[in-house]
């Protein structure tokens, strides 16, 4: 069940007028990864479901993660058993759900002299992880000596490395995620707006009973009637208890996690490595098509949440770290070509450094009947929202006889997904680089049309071969266009550049380059004055500068 339902902006006014008029079981607050799979559990249970997102899909914490739906390994040194299990099973769940966007990847984690993992406890600690995470065949791991870790990384530190450990994880795309998810949620009826930021609550005999929206759009207000309100609005959720009168108790301690990106010529490794850092921390770097990406940091955040940015500060301590741990290598601040920042909306726990902080998922609900979660990680969406739709079939129980069936999310595959197991979406790949060889294109762009889109990638062919571009490259990125606005949700160049594309970070230089055509086709589809344009060229081009460079007239 993965076809597509058309979902665009350019029909915002019918959207609104269904929102307006129907009484929803549900609304949901946030269109992040847990926004969209709330709204996925429930509308497949057959709830009716509205979810609104202030800004864009995906456009706070969930396109910012490290990309990973990883099993929490470093969980195992707090003794987090728990969270290991649920989110390494977790795992190969979300992988057969998307084959073609969470992809394998094995991870080498080194042990040098000194470092924080010894042999022994690594080959423990990764046994553990490989039962709590229900690991089989060749993703078991695996104990390496110092010169079978060389030959899969030669960058790795000779004079100090002892060996490694080789486990298995997999890697996405976030805000891809976010987006298919939201997307197979409209196939049972859910109904989704960006750009519709919630401003109130609505109360019928004190108890919550929908929401009031600004819609930043179309400049209008409107309300949504619903049964039960769930706000899961990431490092905004304190502030929607704050409207609701119920923030007491616990509360959110955000934490910022940024992340560097260098052309892959400069930090040129094999493998994803997991590891030490001299204060103790552990950092990734990921090799990734055109680029390998470093991170993360973890530290307190008390700014303002809407405009988080990477600092000199923070560029220097990672590229320093990935210095001191692969000495062929010196990265300077000019080497940096892309970065994003994201915050972490974690369980504030006294005395609890930002490090230390549960990544454990809560579930608040007020007096006046609003459910907010908050904390959590990417890999474990599924569960959380099981777990809080959960809360809401009990109630519906309770208040209106109503049974609600249970969650089935683990067996619904997400839009762009027609493969059994992954081997066909390699294949499926080798076939797509095989029909647009002939047009000039590099397997690269075969690998990322299909595991950004899955099988959704014939209708963006579909829409290429009736452009009549002889630059091929801006002739697909047209056809990627047209498919992102009908099938989407996307309203300005931001959402397509950033959140649809991943252009912002993977493929920045591909921005310069498109920037003009694609807005000239945004002035078309949206019959838009050169004003909107000339501000659409500048937020971009404050984007590019703000994500890539770090020159000293910075500080």
């Amino acid at each position: 069940m993965t076809k597509n339902i058309r979902f665009s902006n350019l029909d915002r006014k019918k959207t609104i007028a269904k929102l307006q008029e129907e009484t929803f079981d549900l609304v949901v607050i946030g269109g992040g990864i847990t926004g969209g799979g709330i709204a996925l559990d429930a509308a497949s249970r057959g709830l009716k479901v509205a979810l609104v997102e202030k800004n864009d899909f995906a456009s706070g914490t969930s396109s910012k993660s490290t990309k990973l739906i990883h099993g929490g390994l470093r969980y195992l040194k707090q003794f987090d058993f728990w969270l290991v299990k649920e989110v390494g099973s977790e795992r190969a769940i979300v992988h057969n759900l998307a084959p073609h966007l969470v992809l394998p990847e094995k991870m080498l984690l080194p042990l040098i002299e000194n470092g924080s993992y010894g042999k022994w406890l690594t080959s423990i600690g990764l046994k553990v992880y490989d039962i709590l995470a229900q690991v089989t065949g060749d993703d078991k791991r695996k104990m390496l000596e110092k010169k079978e870790a060389l030959k899969l990384e030669p960058l790795l530190p000779k004079k100090i490395l002892k060996g490694a450990g080789y486990y298995a994880e997999y890697r996405t795309d976030d805000a891809r995620l976010t987006m298919e998810t939201i997307k197979t949620s409209l196939q049972y009826g859910a109904v989704a707006l960006n750009y519709a930021e919630v401003t109130d609550f609505i109360y019928e005999e004190d108890m919550v009973a929908g929401v009031k929206v600004k819609d930043t759009v179309l400049d209008t207000e409107l309300s949504i009637k619903a049964k039960y309100v769930i706000s899961a609005a990431g490092p905004w959720v304190d502030e929607l208890r704050g409207i609701n009168n119920s923030k007491k108790g616990k509360r959110l301690h955000l934490t910022k996690g940024v992340h560097l990106v260098f052309p892959y010529e400069k930090l040129p490794i094999k493998q994803s490595v997991y590891f030490d850092i001299p204060d103790g921390r552990m950092m990734f770097a990921i090799p990734r098509g055109k680029i390998t990406y470093i991170g993360t940091t973890d530290t307190n955040f008390n700014e303002n949440k809407d405009k988080v940015k990477t600092d000199v500060a923070d560029a220097i301590y990672l590229i320093s770290a990935v210095n001191n741990m692969f000495p062929k290598i010196n990265l300077e601040m000019e080497d940096i070509i892309s970065s994003w920042a994201g915050l972490r909306p974690l369980i504030h726990e006294e005395g609890k450094s930002a490090s230390e902080l549960s990544r454990k998922d809560e579930i608040f609900t007020s007096d006046t009947g609003l459910i907010s979660i908050a904390g959590g990680k990417l890999t474990g969406y599924r569960k959380m929202a099981e777990r809080v739709v959960n809360r809401v079939a009990k109630k519906m129980e309770e208040d209106y006889g109503i049974t609600v069936k249970p969650s089935d999310t683990e067996h619904i595959p997400l839009c762009g997904n027609e493969f059994k197991k992954y081997k066909y979406v390699k294949k499926y790949i080798a076939e797509i680089h095989e029909r647009l060889t002939p047009e000039g294109f590099s397997q690269y762009d075969a690998w990322y049309l299909v595991t950004n889109y899955g099988k959704q990638t014939e209708t963006i062919l579909q829409y290429y071969a009736k452009q009549k571009e002889d630059d091929h490259e801006l002739g697909m990125a047209k056809a990627e266009l047209k498919f992102t606005i009908e099938n989407e949700m996307v309203h300005t160049p931001m959402d397509f550049f950033i959140r649809r594309t991943g252009r912002l970070y993977f493929d920045i230089d591909s921005i310069r380059k498109l920037m003009e055509p694609i807005l000239v086709e945004f002035k078309t589809i949206y019959k838009l004055n050169d004003n909107v344009i000339d501000t659409y060229r500048k937020t971009l081009e404050s984007e590019i500068e703000e994500h890539s460079n770090f020159s000293l007239d910075r500080i």
